[in-house]
């Protein structure tokens, strides 16, 4: 085999945008590993006992269990047209990695792979909300702003329990997503356990095609002045450059302050997160990235700020994850920013994206980060400078204190 491993570290939170495809988090760097099958040939050698650590995985692995079992199935499973060689191969690579136990670290099917990297282009399709794996129950991080899943009634901090009244309990967060994503005008019953409801909801959900643009922004004239609002729903290719065109608009209108809004937003490219954040300061650190045997490797902005002296505030809240938490962070050590909020999701590990042959890929988790100053947010989110919550409630109805907030405070700087 001469096919590349093409590796993409991305900061994403493992929430999965049921539109379903985008799984928020990861970091971004791309750069060539060695040949496929230099990389996968210790999986043929060796031996390993179980509960043992691998040390040389060339010498210890044995997979002589494996291919046993295969050889029974073949040689007595009652209905052999069942036994389809390339789902039974997957399933097999999915239960190894699912047997390490991080949530983070994954394999995707060419479909799955295919749905991904659509979502990271905000191409995508099925009820529009964010999930992640929370002990052990899947989890409502967000449904999106005027998605099927929002006008349905889905909230954050819905468990997920059945999938059109099948229960999911014991499904993988891949495997939920695979019973929720269906095509455009079909339906889709979820069963959802709320906190304060005795009984399991059932919301039914029209799928639809989801667009998610990067950037969203608008001018807000107070009597104080124009303020900025830039509303950033994730860290994408094309992030970077439509809030340098938002920046440079509001410079034009001569803004008196400018809000980030981050909330909900799981993350995306390392990159564009120290691209971002290069947009507001001079110097300095924004990340470092820790990997198994290695030094730290440290992330440092351009020196091309496009402003370094109008007031900055960024909005966070519970769903905001990963390359979000980056650049809130980074701003913040670096006191260029206000954060207003509640606790962010706190996804301080790093997955790469390794393509296999056929279009299959693996997510791996090699690395945390660390924020400028040393905190490790695999550990604790990024905290606010000021604490305002946003009940369900008040999203329902539109009423955003949290923005209500930043906005008093620009008006309020001297």
């Amino acid at each position: 085999m001469s096919k590349i491993f093409r590796n993409i570290s991305l900061i994403l939170l493992p929430v999965i945008m049921l539109a379903l495809g985008w799984e928020l988090g990861n970091t971004t760097s791309r750069r060539q590993l060695h040949d496929v099958e230099k990389q996968l040939e210790f999986l043929y050698t060796g031996s390993v006992g179980s509960g043992q650590v691998i040390q040389d995985p060339e010498k210890e692995v044995d997979f002589a269990l494996l291919y046993g079992v295969w050889r029974l199935l073949l040689r007595y499973y009652i209905q052999p047209e069942d036994l389809k060689v390339q789902p039974m191969i997957y399933g097999a690579t999915m239960g190894l990695v699912n047997a390490i136990g991080d949530p983070y670290t994954t394999f995707m099917t060419p479909k799955q792979n295919d749905n991904f990297q659509q979502s990271m282009q905000g191409k995508l399709e099925g009820i529009g909300a964010q999930l992640t794996m929370k002990n052990g129950n899947v989890v409502v991080v967000a449904p999106l702003k005027g998605s099927p899943a929002q006008s349905a009634g889905m909230k954050s901090e819905d468990i997920i329990v059945t999938v059109d009244r099948e229960q999911i309990t014991e499904e993988t967060l891949n495997q939920v997503v695979q019973r929720i994503r269906g095509e455009k005008g079909t339906k889709v019953v979820i069963g959802v356990a709320r906190e304060g409801e005795d009984q399991i909801i059932e919301l039914t959900i029209t799928r639809d095609e989801i667009k998610v643009p990067s950037t969203e922004m608008e001018i807000k004239e107070t009597d104080s002045g124009s303020i900025g609002i830039l509303s950033i729903n994730k860290f994408g290719e094309e992030t970077a450059r439509d809030t340098e065109e938002a920046i440079e608009e509001m410079l034009e209108k001569n803004v008196i302050g400018i809000i980030l809004d981050v909330r909900f937003n799981g993350g995306g490219y390392l990159e564009r997160a120290v691209e971002m954040t290069s947009l507001f300061i001079q110097k300095g650190k924004v990340v470092s990235v820790a990997r198994r045997d290695t030094e730290p490797e440290h992330h440092y902005v351009n020196g091309r700020p496009m402003t370094t002296d109008i007031p900055l505030v960024i909005l966070v809240n519970e769903g905001s994850a990963s390359a979000s938490e980056i650049m809130a962070g980074a701003l913040q050590d670096h006191k260029r920013a206000t954060i207003i909020g509640v606790t962010t999701f706190g996804k301080g590990t790093v997955q790469e994206i390794f393509e296999l042959p056929g279009g299959s890929s693996m997510r791996i988790t090699t690395a945390h980060w660390l924020m400028p100053n040393g905190k490790n947010l695999s550990k604790e989110g990024i905290d606010p400078d000021i604490v305002v919550e946003r009940t369900v409630d008040q999203m329902k109805e539109n009423i955003d204190p949290q923005l209500d907030a930043a906005i008093d405070l620009l008006q309020n700087k001297e």
